[in-house]
């Protein structure tokens, strides 16, 4: 009896998973074997693989995993401070109050800010500096997302920390091994979980970046994402816009499972 009732209430979720997940990956993987007019080819996998967009599939890793990178640098020492603070749930709310507001306001107003007559500008001026080209670079792209990304990063990692027990830290000391050494040894090992889901979170939607590198690196950046938005919207394209976008959802995959939870044994 509690089977069939468990099995009861999981129909809308099977429903909503094969409308609005299964269904729409289909229907990519069927269009990657259409061409512009709508007849089958293989030659959107074959154009795939030259070295256009396998220079551009490089860039895309390359700088999800430096955004990335950024993110976590930022992001743990600043979720360890925020664990030892009196108020830590609401500076936590301060913290990721701004991904509510919409990423297309955010990245109009750091345009304003890294513009030739910003206040990033007018700050440089002050300290005697001069305006520099800040907008349209790569320092502003990597800049923007991890602004963007980072209280996604921030989040599962304060989780990890706060969970954690402080007496091991505390046996840790009392052993007589130094800071460094109880945060290598014992602090990053027990929230190494905490680091895998926010690293993943972050770097996904990284990899298929295209609004801010439109808007932020002036399309002085090229990813995947960008590509599937000219080959959708401009070039119309499909059929090659949607064999990026299923070489783009199997790397998802492989880094979701790369970077899914597993049981640790112990502290490392």
């Amino acid at each position: 009896m509690q089977t069939r009732s468990r099995n009861f209430y999981l129909i809308p979720y099977v429903i909503w998973i094969a409308i609005f997940v299964i269904m729409p990956i289909l229907l990519v993987v069927y269009y990657s074997f259409l061409d512009i007019h709508g007849n089958f080819t293989l030659a959107n996998y074959q154009k795939f693989f030259t070295p256009v967009y396998l220079k551009m599939t490089l860039s895309s890793f390359w700088y999800a995993l430096l955004i990335t990178a950024v993110s976590l640098l930022v992001a743990y020492p600043t979720a360890f401070l925020l664990t030892r603070t009196k108020y830590k749930q609401l500076w936590l709310l301060l913290i990721i109050l701004p991904s509510w507001i919409n990423l297309l306001l955010k990245a109009y107003a750091f345009i304003g800010i890294f513009g030739t007559y910003g206040f990033a500008n007018a700050l440089l001026e002050v300290f005697g500096i001069g305006k520099k080209q800040i907008l349209f670079t790569d320092f502003s792209f990597i800049f923007v997302s991890v602004y963007i990304f980072i209280p996604f990063m921030i989040l599962p990692i304060f989780n990890a920390l706060d969970k954690l027990n402080p007496s091991f830290i505390d046996a840790s000391r009392d052993l007589g091994a130094s800071g460094w050494t109880t945060f290598r040894r014992v602090i990053f090992p027990l929230t190494f979980d905490g680091v895998k889901s926010g690293c993943q979170v972050v770097f996904i939607p990284a990899l298929s970046l295209f609004m801010l590198t439109r808007l932020i690196a002036g399309n002085r950046v090229i990813t995947l994402g960008t590509a599937v938005e000219q080959h959708f919207l401009v070039t119309q394209d499909w059929g090659m816009g949607s064999t990026i976008a299923v070489f783009l959802i199997i790397s998802m995959v492989i880094i979701m499972l790369l970077t899914g939870n597993k049981k640790r044994g112990g502290v490392g």
